[in-house]
């Protein structure tokens, strides 16, 4: 092709879930009620994990941060789906595309990382019970998250690295709802097959690694659990199971997508909404509901609240 006569393209074009405007119309009254839960819901447990002493512990400090995580993977592509319900032109320009692709490996590959920190809390919670104060002290939660978030960052740029400077000038069209570097590596102009498998592999390996950790984390706990007593089981598996429930929740879909794509449209999507906007509503149900002192928690403040009305 002549590079002289190349068009750069300035925005790409969005197909979005569907066609049909009846169903634009019931997905945007669906997406808007779960996005408004997603962002409620977590932002309740943030505060409550936060004003809260009796929550003042390395397992809810971790809890606050993966809400913060949820609630701003969710909050990358749903509102741009949303707004795009109510447009017949669903565009993004360039940039805007970039920007979001970033945010959601960065935020996404900060949430794994996190998870796999969850469960050596839980690890230490449930096998070292004696050292756990001073194993999971503030400066290490800290330290921890703080390393979940370099990682992500990491992992996102190393992607944007191969993806910026690649030349965009002829189709503009992506099959989903926002934009993904599987999706829009297949529009640039020159043979990127080796590259978009380099920068699958390089999404694939972080997926799995944390996957394969997590998973040996989590069945270590359950076997030493197992080898001391009958009843330590029943508690690991009843600690355990919101955990892993998660863990599933999560990395199922970013393994069909990076680690082995089934290039079948629909079922894409279907895995693209999961994890951003399953995923994050079912998080806080799964932590809270069989979560005693968060319930507890939620009492006082409602107490709280109520004393307070009522003063006035």
């Amino acid at each position: 092709m002549d590079k002289g006569n190349m068009t750069v393209v300035s925005e790409f074009m969005l197909l979005g879930l569907c066609h049909s405007w009846n169903m634009q119309v019931l997905f945007l009254m669906i997406f808007s009620m779960l996005y408004l839960i997603i962002v409620s819901g977590n932002i309740v447990i943030t505060i409550l994990i936060i004003t809260d002493p009796h929550l003042h512990s390395a397992m809810y400090f971790l809890l606050a941060n993966l809400s913060f995580v949820d609630m701003w993977l969710s909050s990358v592509t749903t509102p741009k789906m949303i707004a795009d319900f109510l447009r017949e032109n669903k565009t993004i320009s360039f940039g805007g595309c970039m920007c979001q692709i970033l945010f959601v490996h960065f935020v996404g590959g900060s949430e794994m990382v996190l998870l796999v920190v969850m469960a050596y809390d839980r690890y230490v919670a449930i096998c070292k019970p004696l050292h756990y104060p001073t194993i999971m002290s503030l400066h290490k939660c800290i330290g921890l998250v703080v390393s979940s978030w370099t990682i992500g960052f990491v992992h996102a740029v190393s992607q944007m690295v191969g993806l910026v400077h690649l030349p965009f000038c002829g189709p503009r069209e992506i099959d989903s709802f926002f934009c993904d570097i599987p999706l829009v590596i297949k529009l640039a102009c020159i043979d990127s097959y080796n590259l978009g498998i380099l920068m699958n592999a390089d999404s694939g390996v972080l997926a799995m690694t944390c996957f394969v950790l997590l998973l040996i984390s989590y069945t270590y706990i359950l076997l030493t659990v197992h080898q001391s007593s009958k009843t330590g089981v029943s508690k690991a598996l009843s600690t355990c199971t919101a955990h892993i429930s998660v863990v599933v929740l999560f990395f199922g879909p970013c393994i069909f997508i990076y680690v082995w794509p089934l290039s079948i449209t629909w079922v894409d999507k279907f895995l693209a909404v999961f994890y951003s906007v399953i995923t994050p509503l079912l998080n806080p149900a799964i932590y809270t509901l069989r979560n005693k002192e968060i319930k507890n928690a939620m009492k006082r403040f409602r107490s709280y609240y109520m004393r307070s009305k009522g003063n006035i």
